[in-house]
């Protein structure tokens, strides 16, 4: 039964698909469709506007007008349903790709190589394992336990040409798109990877874009679902290809733990 309520409304002139908002509502109300972010029904949302605040271009407001009434119980079900859906394994899914099945590869690097200065050196994959995509990798997945790991918006590669060589050796990479990809699953992923697999570190590589800047609240949202505190640098990288800047979350006083350096 409708009846006028408080409820959110979204200006999609001024949503630039950040994700932030959806990051922030508990009730799954908000999702990333088309690039912009949608009230997905009226019953999800409480009207309370915990996400207002978390929005970058202030597209996001607090109105009255007639709607369906907050169905609490609707609520637990679409959660249900989203996190059973994110939880379909790999090897199931319905493209049937052989290409999602797990492995890891061992790279090694000759003397010859190592000493070859960097200019004349052939570049090589520092890649070490397989799948790289953030939905398609299991939080239990062998080559994630006690990683560095690495969280690439899917553009930085293109982007950066050095990735390989400045940010990939010796880490285990994630890749994904916080503007096109439903930031929900990632969030509840990464929560699951930090309570399963004792990531020494996280590093979170994003284009300079305003659409890029929602993946490391992601992460840091997964570390406190998870209960943890993980050091995590930030890395920007512009579109011309250049490093425009780092920044770090300081690392806990635990004695086991190594911060990544600036």
């Amino acid at each position: 039964m409708n009846a006028t309520r408080k409820i959110i409304r979204i200006d999609e002139e001024k949503c630039d698909g950040c994700g932030l908002c959806v990051t922030a509502c508990a009730e799954g109300a908000i999702k990333i469709i088309d690039g912009k972010a949608r009230l997905v029904s009226d019953r999800y949302c409480d009207g309370l506007g915990a996400c207002l605040g978390e929005c970058p271009q202030g597209a996001l407001e607090i109105v009255e007008r007639e709607a369906e009434a907050f169905n609490e119980h609707a609520v637990l079900e679409h959660l249900k349903r989203d996190k059973t859906a994110d939880e379909v394994p790999a090897e199931t899914l319905a493209c049937g790709c052989p290409g999602t099945h797990l492995q890891t590869f061992l790279r090694t690097i000759s003397c010859e190589e190592a000493n070859r200065p960097v200019a004349s050196s052939h570049a090589s994959s520092a890649l070490g394992h397989w799948p790289v995509q953030i939905r398609l990798v299991p939080p239990t997945a062998p080559f994630l336990k006690g990683a560095s790991l690495l969280v690439a918006a899917d553009c930085v590669p293109v982007a950066y040409p050095a990735f390989h060589r400045d940010f990939l050796q010796g880490r285990v990479v994630l890749i994904g798109c916080p503007k096109f990809d439903d930031p929900g699953p990632y969030i509840e992923r990464f929560a699951r990877i930090f309570a399963a697999s004792e990531i020494r570190d996280v590093t979170v590589a994003v284009m300079e874009v305003p659409c890029c800047q929602g993946l490391p609240m992601i992460v840091r949202k997964g570390m406190e679902m998870a209960g943890k505190d993980v050091p995590l640098k930030k890395v920007v990288i512009g579109t011309d290809g250049t490093i425009r800047g780092e920044a770090s979350k300081p690392a806990p006083p635990l004695p086991i733990i190594e911060a990544v350096k600036a």
